[in-house]
């Protein structure tokens, strides 16, 4: 490519983002049930932006997921693509954390307290998150390359703010068979209130193995 066409497209990248970061803050009021009418929690909420590129990441961030009472807190966690992601152990046994899942593989062997180091997530996709030792506990890290996203709260809402503009509104629940997707238009105006009822399909997690009463693993 010529330098002159190269600065040209750069030119027009740099006006785009500087006219989306102008734009007036809209936001998406989001409430989210299941087939019956029971709220759905922990499900993933983004804006992906249909008209404008999506700002570049900011400095990296470092988020924890904890073992706790041998499981994983919290069940899902949402980041931006590039993130550092910690497990600590706070749990008097060991644990042996790793992710088979394309967007990114990882293995931390038997540890306690805060000794791993931290876990870059450079791609985005839904990264499942396991221990080797105990096969019930499990994790979703779900990598976003949108700066706008959120998790639905025990009432199955999302609130998330962005410019103002056409997106398109990505749901994922670790009980959807995929992700569930459409369009909307966000205004400065007033909120958009929606509401959107979602398919799940029964938990296939590993049930808790029982308490053992003994010493070693549960």
């Amino acid at each position: 490519m010529r330098p002159s066409t190269l600065a040209r497209r750069l030119a027009v990248i740099l006006a785009a983002l500087a006219v989306a970061a102008s734009l007036p803050a809209a936001e998406l009021v989001l409430t989210l049930t299941d087939a019956a009418s029971a709220p759905v929690v922990d499900a993933v909420v983004s804006l992906h932006p249909l008209d404008a590129p999506v700002p570049a990441p900011g400095p990296a961030a470092e988020v924890e997921v904890v073992q706790s009472d041998g499981e994983f807190q919290p069940l899902v966690t949402p980041i931006r693509v590039g993130t550092r992601v910690r497990f600590p152990n706070a749990d008097s046994i060991q644990h042996h954390v790793y992710s088979l899942s394309p967007a990114k593989r990882f293995d931390i062997p038997l540890h306690g307290g805060a000794s791993a180091p931290a876990e870059e997530f450079p791609l985005p996709g839904v990264v499942s998150v396991g221990c080797n030792i105990h096969d019930w506990m499990r994790a979703y890290v779900v990598v976003l390359d949108t700066p706008w996203f959120a998790l639905s709260s025990d009432a199955g809402l999302s609130r998330l703010e962005a410019p103002a503009g056409r997106y398109r509104v990505e749901i994922w629940h670790y009980r959807l068979a995929k992700p569930d997707a459409y369009e909307v238009t966000l205004a400065e105006s007033e909120p958009l209130a929606a509401a959107r009822a979602l398919v799940l399909r029964r938990d296939r997690r590993p049930a808790r193995a029982p308490e053992s009463g003994g010493g070693g693993y549960r």
